[in-house]
């Protein structure tokens, strides 16, 4: 019996030791999983401080939820995490829980606009798409080595309208633009007021006609809309240029390795340009092509909407001759400064010209066939063609008789007088503007004021190619003048030629211009930077009938000096009067002191 109770106290006592040691260590368990997994404390602020609060609109992490429902609940729930006391792994839980079901919602929201986007993408290329074809229908076709299409910039082709609109309405727009604009052809004009002139420009400058009062016949610096349109239109031109069509893929091997040539703002040469306020903007930009004799020429449009490209063509001009024809009665004087400007230009930069005299009188022939003859055995130079006319001088007569004494075929013909200047690259533009069957070129020739009222005296006149600058003082654009002109000789004789009953001076560059304007043909009508009439004193013969008369002395008075210099030749002596009262004075108040 004593046995069993010692037994039974033992056991107890080994039973109670062995639960302290177990508690012992759950106690020292526990205190070391508390120094291990809770955070340090430290002067750091808080994770939760850190972490925005579960709905917050935190920048980085994209949260658009507002802190109320579960999202507040997360963090200011019964917990310590408002407290003040350390946070506990469950918030850190719930917080990480909620960001992570905000990206998701987030990336699904992207997702979903993404596939908008695409799907308005595709809509607007097959609105593109039906635009293009609409137009080649409307045009027949492309022509060869010509492309149709569309190309806009800053918006998209279905927001012409500036909304949304549909496809078909959108087409039948520009379709309508297109067809009302001399874009592709010519349209009857009533007469030369009529006329909507072109704008001509480069890199830097652009030379226009509509200058008000001040008449500048350049502008420079160019205004800054005007800057920004033409950059985007050159842009346009490049990317055209440089990124060919399907079309042109399927072109032979030979043509597509000619199309190598990666196109840049250098190879612009110039543009013409001009607004139809109630139809659109045409753009005809010409570039250097693979040769000194190749170009590649693109017309846009903007119909008050996308730009639209209407063709994108390569024109070699290697084989373009043009036929120059100056009318002549005596002035061999003249005709030697010209036939020193042809010999520099035609000759022996340009070598594809033909040169017909048509001479009115005897009275010095023979020093015009010298001259001819000099310039062929210098130059050897064997293209030119005299005719002599026993005849009363009429330029249009000349004119007329010179064009249709051509037998080589249908060539390009230069209307030009004796005392006018042009350069190697103006021919390249008569060859560019002018296409037989389509279109006429009137170039708009800069005319020189009276060189010794421009440099003060005959003594200080420089040579004659340092005069030629276009500025406000030295001459201005002739836009009264269409004797100077380049068309083809096919045109020429199937609109009826000049009217040679008009005798004498004027009258007959008019009236051939007018029945250009009364065809279908287009008549491009634009300033020219490398063309000027050289000044000379105008004589109006008495034998004139009253209305040339005055034609003739109303071009004589614009032809001498701008309007600020005929004001002061004007005023010249109440200028000198004004000068000698202020020496007087001068004098006298030197004595008195």
């Amino acid at each position: 019996m004593l046995r069993a109770v010692m037994l039974r106290r033992g056991l107890l006592l080994w039973v109670s030791r062995v639960g302290g040691l177990l508690v012992l260590l759950c106690c020292s368990l526990s205190l070391l999983y508390v120094m291990r997994c809770s955070p340090p404390y430290s002067n750091d602020p808080p994770l939760s401080h850190i972490l925005p609060h579960a709905g917050s609109n935190h920048p980085n992490l994209g949260g658009t939820r507002p802190e109320t429902g579960a999202g507040a609940a997360g963090v200011g729930g019964a917990g310590p995490a408002h407290s003040g006391g350390p946070p506990s792994a469950h918030s850190y839980q719930v917080l990480l829980q909620e960001r992570e079901e905000q990206h998701r919602l987030h990336i699904s929201s992207l997702k979903k606009q993404i596939a908008q986007l695409k799907e308005a993408l595709q809509e607007r290329s097959q609105q593109l798409k039906g635009v293009q074809e609409s137009l080649k229908r409307a045009n027949g076709g492309p022509a060869e080595g010509q492309e149709g299409g569309a190309a806009s910039q800053g918006g998209g082709v279905g927001e012409a309208h500036g909304a949304k609109s549909q496809p078909a309405d959108l087409q039948e727009f520009l379709k309508a633009q297109l067809s009302k604009a001399e874009v592709t052809s010519g349209i009857r004009l009533p007469s030369e007021y009529a006329v909507v002139p072109f704008e001509s420009f480069t890199l830097q400058r652009v030379y226009q006609l509509e200058m008000g009062l001040t008449r500048h016949p350049e502008e420079k610096p160019v205004r800054k809309d005007k800057r920004e349109e033409l950059g985007e239109v050159l842009e346009t031109a490049l990317h055209s240029l440089n990124t060919p069509s399907s079309e042109q893929d399927r072109r032979s091997a030979a043509e597509n390795a000619q199309a190598s040539k990666v196109y840049t703002p250098s190879d612009f040469i110039e543009g013409i340009t001009r607004t139809e306020k109630d139809k659109g903007t045409l753009y005809e930009l010409t570039f250097r092509g693979e040769s000194s004799n190749e170009f590649r020429r693109l017309v846009l449009f903007r119909p008050f909407g996308p730009l639209l490209k209407v063709t994108n063509e390569r024109v070699d001009t290697t084989n373009v001759l043009i036929n120059i024809i100056v009318p002549l009665s005596r002035r061999t004087d003249k005709f030697k400064q010209f036939m020193h400007n042809f010999r520099e230009v035609c000759v022996r930069q340009d070598g594809r010209v033909h040169l017909t005299v048509v001479y009115f009188g005897k009275e010095q022939m023979s020093e015009v066939q010298s001259t001819l003859e000099n310039t062929s055995r210098e130059a050897n130079f064997k293209n030119y063609t005299l005719m002599q006319l026993d005849e009363e001088f009429s330029r249009g007569r000349g004119l007329d008789i010179g064009a249709r004494a051509w037998k080589g075929g249908n060539v390009l013909l230069f209307f030009c007088d004796v005392d006018i200047y042009f350069t190697a690259d103006f021919l390249n533009t008569c060859r560019l503007n002018a296409q037989a069957g389509k279109k006429v070129f009137y170039p708009v020739l800069f005319s020189q004021y009276n060189p010794s009222v421009i440099y003060g005296s005959p003594d200080r006149v420089p040579a004659v190619e340092q005069q030629l600058v276009i500025k406000k003082d030295t001459g201005f654009w002739r836009d009264f003048g269409f004797g100077m002109t380049c068309q083809y000789r096919s045109d020429f004789l199937n609109i009826g030629g000049f009217d040679i009953d008009i005798k004498g001076w004027g009258g007959e560059d008019v009236h051939l211009y007018r029945k250009y304007l009364h065809s279908n043909l287009l008549v491009v009508r634009a300033p020219s930077r490398g063309l000027f009439h050289l000044w000379h004193e105008k004589q109006c013969a008495d034998e004139l009938p009253p209305d040339q008369y005055r034609m003739c002395m109303q071009s004589k008075a614009m032809n001498e000096a701008s309007h600020g210099q005929l004001g002061m030749l004007f005023f010249r002596h109440e200028i000198e009067a004004h000068l000698r009262k202020q020496k007087l004075q001068q004098n006298s108040n030197a004595k008195k002191t």
